[in-house]
This record gives structure tokens, sequence and C-alpha cells, in this order.
């Protein structure tokens, strides 16, 4: 064979042969994945993508859990099989959405979603898919209706940032139940098994805490601007608690200031939190976001105090710089791109295995956080 054919165009052609030359008939068995592997001294993927591309084309049927069979259309010469894999399917809509896969997300202003995407995107690229974006701006209804549309139009399946919310989106569960291929980013539905992958939040608050306490802060707060039901919250204020627990301090619930928001820094001035930092209750503040944390950063200063002689602020994400170089902030590094990547890998496994049966297994990846050194933090101001 020629050696610049690419491997999985080998085994494609190998198993045409394989059809033609043993006369199999619909509905035989063809070698099983293992056996392809070992065959052709190449990894599953390489294989997945080989059957893939003959699935699509009718040539095989390929079984969950029982292998692969010569399918209707088993009279196809090595020739007709393309460079690139699958042919389009045609969406029930009408839409050719053939290798597109939907990306619902609450928003894109920062960088911390600008990475997911790229990490989702770059991923499906590799393997010849495409990427439709649609974006919930954090509204549960505005996700069920992305959701919905993505469906319709035949995407393969969707990778879901779902929104915060304490109450489940019903759509979630219903494309569980149904077997719709989903995986969730940065968090999870507790109680409910899905494919998700996410940062460890209760590891990224005890590094934040570990770091501030060693700069040698005792009042530490930790600030998020959303209700404290939500999860992503409860993860972290849990490693916030315990990691001071473990050093034996004192919990002080004035510390946790949760389910406010910062309108205008024009109208600031009568808002609590700028008291708080102006009356000095903490020396060092974790804010369970980007954005906040420029917020912090701001009221800091209208409040006149300076970062990091006065108080110290680390973040959960890096705000301010999309080149990791070049970071001003002390944050949690959640290896954003790396949750997207893997995310769309995950997706595409569901895809190619058709994983669709509900007691089946399920992925569950959480990725442990780093703490970055930025200018944002420093030992506390010396007491009078």
């Amino acid at each position: 064979m020629n050696t610049r054919v690419p491997l999985y165009q080998k085994i494609q052609q190998y198993i045409l042969e394989l059809i033609r030359s043993n006369g199999l008939q619909p509905g035989e068995r063809i070698p099983t994945e293992k056996e392809l592997m070992e065959q052709f001294n190449v990894s599953k993927i390489t294989v997945v993508k080989a059957l893939s591309t003959l699935a699509d084309e009718q040539i095989i049927d390929r079984v969950p859990g029982k292998g692969s069979f010569v399918g209707k259309r088993k009279q196809v010469e090595p020739t007709s099989i393309k460079d690139e894999s699958p042919l389009p399917k045609p969406a029930t809509s009408g839409v050719q959405a053939s290798k597109l896969i939907g990306l619902v997300i609450p928003s894109i202003l920062d960088y911390f979603a600008i990475r997911l995407i790229n990490g989702v995107k770059n991923t499906l690229a590799m393997q010849g898919y495409r990427v439709m974006i649609l974006l919930s701006d954090g509204d549960i209804e505005k996700e069920k209706e992305a959701l919905k549309t993505l469906q319709s139009i035949g995407a393969e399946g969707i990778v879901i940032f779902p929104v915060d919310e304490e109450h489940y989106n019903e759509e979630l569960l219903s494309m569980k139940f149904s077997g719709y291929p989903f995986v969730l980013m940065d968090r999870f539905l507790p109680g409910v098994e899905t494919d998700y992958i996410a940062a460890d939040g209760k590891l990224g608050a005890k590094l934040a805490v570990d770091y501030l306490w060693e700069l040698g802060h005792r009042q530490i707060a930790i600030c998020s601007d959303s209700p404290i039901q939500t999860l992503t919250v409860q993860e972290r204020i849990e490693g916030y608690v315990n990691a001071l627990k473990m050093k034996g301090a004192m919990i002080n619930p004035a510390h946790i200031i949760t389910d406010f928001h910062i309108e205008s820094l024009r109208e600031a001035e009568n808002h609590p939190l700028l008291r708080y930092m102006r009356n000095k209750m903490a020396t060092a503040y974790i804010t369970l976001n980007g954005r906040l944390g420029v917020q912090m950063y701001q009221l800091a200063k209208q409040a006149g105090l300076k970062v990091p002689e006065d108080l110290s602020i680390i973040s959960f994400d890096e705000p301010t710089s999309v080149v990791d170089d070049f970071s001003i902030f002390t944050h949690i590094k959640q290896f954003e791109y790396e949750i997207g990547s893997q995310a769309a890998a995950t997706m595409l496994d569901l895809i190619h295995q058709g994983r669709r049966e509900r007691d089946r297994s399920y992925s569950k990846i959480l990725l442990n956080p780093e703490l970055v050194h930025g200018q944002t933090t420093g030992k506390p101001p010396e007491q009078p």
C-alpha cells in the first residue's frame, strides 16, 4: 500500500476488500475494533474514524456492544471513500447539519469563555466538525430554547456550559432520558448522571486560602455575586471553609459575601461592600470569578485603598489578559482551554461509540487548578 495513505483509509480499504473478496452479505460480522487495532498497530480513535466513515456510507452497520456488520450498501469501490470522513446526513429540518456540534454558553464577554470556546472548537475542527455557538445570557429559559434549536437543526451533540441555577433545566433531563449526546463543562447536575468536565473548585479555594495564610493574612473573605445555593459557589465556599478549619481558624460568617451586585462604580459609594472594605473588615479577598475580581480592585481604589499594600485579591480565572505570561491578577488557573478540549473529545467519543444506553458509565473529569502569582497579593498591612 502507498505509505502516504492515512492509516484510517488503509483500514477502510482493507474492510472493503474483505467484504468483496469473501463475498460477505449484509448482516455478516466484520473484524472487531480490537482485532483491527492489533492488525494495523493503531489507536482506537483511528479505528473508530475508519468505521464511522463506512457506517455513514451504510457500507457497515455499527451496533453498540455487539460489533460491526456488513451494511445494506456493500457494493462500494475503495475509491468512493473520500479523503475526508463521513458524508453529510440530512437533518430532519432540511438543514445539512452533519458534523455539526452545538455549543451553549452564557456569554463570550471574558477570556474564560474565549479559552473554553477555543478548546472546544479546535479539538472538533481536527476531526472535521463545525461548531454552532448559541448564548444563553445566563437565563435558563434562553438555555432551554438554545438546546431545542440545536436539536431541531440536526446537531449531532451539544457541549453545554450550563446556567448556574439552583433548579435543573428540564430540557437537560429530557435530553438525558432520550439518549441525546451532550457534555457539561464547568459544572454538573447533583444526583443526575451526566458526562462532565470541570476544574476542582474545592481545591482551587484551598489553594487561595493556603497562599494568603502563608503571606500572613488571617481575615480572609470570599466573595461571589451569585447566590450561595448555586453549585459552583457552594463547592468553592466548602473548600474555603475546610481550608480554614484545617488551620484551626474560626469561621466568620461575615467573611462569606454572596448574592450581591455592583451595577455601577459611580453608585458604589453607598454599596455595603465598599464600606466593608473601607472599614478593613478583611485584609484579603477571594473572588469567585474574574469579572468580580476587577470590580473589587476598582472598589478598593474608590475606597482609597491600594492593592496589594492595603488589601490582597485573588480571583478565580485571570480577568485581565488572554496571554498567560502577562497576567496581572494573582488567580486560580482552571485550564479553561483544556476543559473545552476534553469536553469536545468526550463528545466525539459519544458520537463515534454511539453510547446512548441509559445504564452506561459516564465520564466525570476534574482538573486540578493551579495558583498563579500576580501583582494583586502581598503581606497584610501592619496593625497599628
